[in-house]
């Protein structure tokens, strides 16, 4: 099938066997940790706390590791991450089964594992490219892996759900633990020819400035960019909610909660979906426009659901829109940067995506503190409109200028 025509490739079909495996195991530990910081604090702002923190290495440090990334091997880099992650996934186990966990010691893990996921993201974003060898096929193999990561997403919290309210958080990150294995055997299995781009040595610093001055030299994806992050700090930010959306808007416990990630998951898997099937030639910056349109909208229609049933529904219509929107960014950026700053570019991505969206947790996690869930909710459905909105206005500025342009020759 063509929707499958990228698994043809030996090193991509391990890297999907390897990864699928692996992620089931990492929404397992995330259901399990939001869970466990929510039990120990009855508190959005600490949830929003904890993924703050987890994910603010991805903000510091992701603009500086993309030269870094462009300079060195990609699959070596990735091997090495992931035997990191694999440590930490054991330290946190190990924190859980001596009984030692506290919102504190899951901040410092999940700090740690938010420093080697910055190079391992970046790492992984940047191989992509090598492990298929027909490029035509990239934007399928994005698309792919998109759908993979949401698959995972859909079935890992229901699987973690039961698993958490019959066994406990333990059981969650032990399986997460041992996940890790698969994803370094079929790294191993793979034979990954890369071809070594010659960069100039320079500083990290000066690594960052020449990635600033190739996306002001590209307002096309600069521009992709800017919503992402406007995205990820207003409207992304509504998952660190789903824990009270679920206790307190539907007095559910942690099996309603894993019935709304796994509704995410499936939301934004069939988005993946989608965008594997997409033909080539298609405008990317118009499918972002109407994803982040939808997506606001799914949200205030979230917010105003008085079911559970609806609730669930709207929550994978948000997540449908976030994958649609996240995925014609990403394949737009990993298509039309010049392969020498493909790394740096691809590392404000992460940064707009990973790293704004722990800000965008702890913002979230104030305004529900202050103004109670369902208005939070609205809020940001609105936010996600008007995003739509602005950069609908941005393209019509932009052809309008490209049209004065040709006239004057």
């Amino acid at each position: 099938m063509q929707i499958f025509r990228s698994l043809k490739y030996p090193n991509y079909r391990l890297h999907v066997i390897g990864q699928a495996i692996s992620l089931l195991g990492t929404w397992m530990q995330r259901i399990a940790i939001s869970w466990l910081v929510y039990q120990l604090t009855e508190s959005v702002f600490w949830l929003g706390f904890v993924s703050f923190v987890s994910l603010l290495p991805s903000l510091i440090l992701s603009p500086f590791i993309g030269a870094f990334v462009d300079r060195h091997k990609k699959y070596r880099l990735v091997f090495i991450t992931q035997i990191g992650l694999m440590i930490q996934a054991g330290l946190l186990t190990l924190l859980v089964f001596l009984k030692m966990e506290s919102v504190l010691y899951l901040s410092i893990l999940g700090f740690i594992q938010g420093v080697i996921n910055a190079f391992d993201v970046l790492g992984r974003q940047s191989l992509l490219v090598n492990l298929v060898d027909d490029k035509k096929d990239l934007p399928n193999a994005i698309a792919l892996n998109s759908s993979i990561f949401n698959a995972a997403r859909m079935v890992g919290p229901a699987i973690g759900g039961v698993l958490l309210s019959m066994y406990g958080e333990l059981v969650c990150f032990t399986i997460n633990f041992v996940s890790f294995i698969p994803v370094i055997i079929c790294l191993m299995l793979m034979n990954v020819k890369e071809r070594v781009i010659i960069i100039p040595n320079e500083t990290a610093f000066q690594g960052l400035v020449h990635g600033f001055n190739y996306l002001r030299r590209s307002p096309h994806i600069a521009s992709l960019i800017i919503i992402l992050t406007f995205s990820s700090l207003l409207v992304i930010p509504y998952t660190s909610l789903l824990p009270a959306v679920a206790r307190e808007l539907f007095s559910g416990d942690e099996r309603t909660f894993s019935w709304f990630e796994s509704a995410a998951g499936l939301g934004a898997m069939i988005g993946a979906i989608n965008m594997a099937r997409m033909k080539s030639g298609e405008n990317l910056r118009y499918r972002v426009m109407f994803s982040a349109f939808f997506m606001g909208l799914a949200l205030i229609l979230l917010a105003y659901a008085h079911y559970l049933p609806s609730a669930l529904l709207f929550t994978g219509a948000v997540s449908f829109s976030m994958m649609m929107q996240n995925s014609s960014i990403n394949t737009y950026i990993q298509t039309h940067a010049v392969p020498a700053y493909r790394a740096r570019a691809m590392s404000y991505y992460v940064m707009a995506f990973q790293g704004i969206f722990p800000v965008g947790s702890l913002l979230t996690g104030t305004i529900a503190e202050a103004v109670g869930i369902k208005n939070t909710l609205y809020i940001m459905g609105g936010c996600g409109i008007l995003i739509a909105i602005a950069f609908y206005i941005y393209l019509r500025l932009h052809i309008q200028r490209r049209l004065f342009k040709l006239n004057l020759r």
